[in-house]
């Protein structure tokens, strides 16, 4: 009788038919989660720091009306709908925001144009309930 050890194949050797196709799906699902992470910060970024948002966001913080009712201060409260695009100079801001204070929350509608440094805005409107607050005459504002 043969009492010799039968030697054990290495944890790769017994295990790879698995190992591979798990940690390929697994790299391709971490990769996907980082592009899109990138992309939704880099776009939030890219519209929290556009003029017009500012622009917006330090009227919203001076209107004593709509501080009485979302309190203050008032800031982003979720994502940004909308788009801002820059074309031959030209550009164009059509932004939604949720914006909330400590009192309540509520949407800012942004609407502006423009050629160089130089926005006009045609809508700065905030809806609280039922309440709404607009920010510019009828004729729209230029800065």
């Amino acid at each position: 009788m043969n009492n010799e050890l039968v030697p054990q194949p290495s944890w790769w050797k017994r295990n790879w038919k698995w190992v591979v196709p798990v940690g390929g799906c697994f790299t391709l699902i971490i990769g996907a989660i980082i592009v899109f992470s990138s992309l939704y910060f880099g776009i939030s970024n890219i519209m929290e720091e556009s003029q017009p948002y500012e622009y917006a966001l330090e009227l919203l913080n001076k209107d004593e009306a709509l501080l009485e009712v979302l309190g203050s201060p008032i800031e982003k409260d979720g994502m940004f709908q909308g788009n801002i695009s820059w074309t031959n100079g030209n550009k164009i801001a059509k932004i939604i925001v949720p914006i909330a204070g400590p009192k309540g929350e509520g949407k800012l509608y942004i609407d502006a144009s423009g050629q160089g440094e130089d926005w006009i805005y045609h809508e700065i409107r905030v809806e609280v309930k039922e309440q709404e607050f607009d920010f510019l005459n009828e004729s729209g504002s230029e800065f």
